[in-house]
């Protein structure tokens, strides 16, 4: 499918009563498309899809039209929305160490590139501390700096392992043997794998 094909499949996936902070509906969207406004109905879709739960597929045709479209803060926004809801999605506050005291000097990528493993209280078969991988993003900042502090987003690389977790918790973050990292739960959202596509 090409640009507008995909921005008007995903439109139709959106609730008509569904709208933004701006009271923007798929009304407004289907308007910007006639216009061959293609960048900004995508920006709108992405405002009513962070809103509101809304399929895969939705996400899916959004990533598309991005990558066509070359945006790639877009692009990896919406893959990762496809990522979140296939492997749901831990949201947190998390709080970096300061340079001084931590391996890292370099701020760290906001966009989902980092992976760090996470104590999440598991244990290994010889009782030591056993970590889970998760993608990390940060919300509303392109990169959070040592010792910084900001809500994050992570994607666990293994679901089934971040089932016992649950607001208000604490886990720390480590990209080797030394703690990066902690961050306190703030939501919880299970895998939609049962989520209709349709």
């Amino acid at each position: 499918m090409d640009v507008p094909e995909l921005l008007e499949s995903a439109s139709l996936l959106v609730p008509e009563e569904t709208a933004t902070e701006n009271d923007i509906t798929v009304r407004d969207i289907w308007d910007y498309l006639a216009h061959d406004e293609w960048e900004i109905a995508l920006g709108l879709l992405e405002e009513l899809g962070d809103g509101h739960p809304l399929p895969l597929a939705f996400w899916e045709q959004l990533a598309d039209a991005a990558d066509q479209l070359r945006l790639e803060r877009s692009s990896a926004w919406c893959h990762w929305r496809c990522s979140e809801i296939r492997n749901g999605v831990i949201q947190a506050d998390l709080t970096l160490r300061p340079a001084a005291e931590a391996r890292r000097t370099t701020p760290v990528a906001g966009h989902g590139v980092l992976r760090p493993m996470w104590d999440i209280g598991h244990l290994s078969p010889t009782g030591g501390r056993a970590v889970s991988i998760a993608s990390l993003w940060v919300e509303n900042m392109p990169t959070l700096e040592p010792g910084g502090r900001a809500t994050v987003r992570l994607v666990p690389l293994t679901p089934s392992r971040w089932t016992h977790l649950q607001p208000g918790q604490q886990i720390t973050m480590h990209e080797d043997q030394t703690v990066a990292g902690t961050a306190v739960i703030l939501e919880v959202h299970r895998p939609a794998t049962a989520m209709p596509t349709e």
